[in-house]
């Protein structure tokens, strides 16, 4: 089971839909790093060899940003929105949609499950 950037790729898919495990890196990153390093699409990440295994770990490491890093920054940047108290950070703080999406009915998924009011029977 070969380990990149933390996390544990499985071994008996292909090297292109393996590298989407990691968290920052989806199907056009992981695409290109295959074409940059010269691995073949259809190979499997159980018939990489060790230096192709350490190729990829170094590229993902110098080029792109993944992993915790990429949660940290993130989170930065969510925490710098509330700070500022705009009106993405205040959508945030409050947990509300941020991207301007209706409320009225629908947004169930950032505010949760529906609480009962009480008296409001017609």
């Amino acid at each position: 089971m070969a380990r990149i950037a933390g996390v544990n790729i499985p071994t008996n898919k292909r090297v292109e839909i393996a590298l989407t495990y990691i968290h920052g890196i989806g199907r056009t990153k992981a695409k290109a790093i295959t074409e940059k390093l010269h691995i073949a699409p259809e190979r499997r990440v159980q018939d990489l060899t060790d230096q192709e295994v350490l190729q990829i770990r170094e590229t993902i490491d110098a080029d792109h940003t993944v992993e915790g890093d990429l949660r940290r920054e993130t989170a930065m940047n969510i925490k710098r929105l509330m700070d500022l108290a705009c009106y993405r950070g205040l959508r945030h703080r409050k947990g509300l949609p941020v991207r301007g999406q209706r409320t009225h009915t629908n947004a169930r998924t950032r505010k949760g499950k529906a609480k009962p009011i009480a008296g409001k029977k017609k």
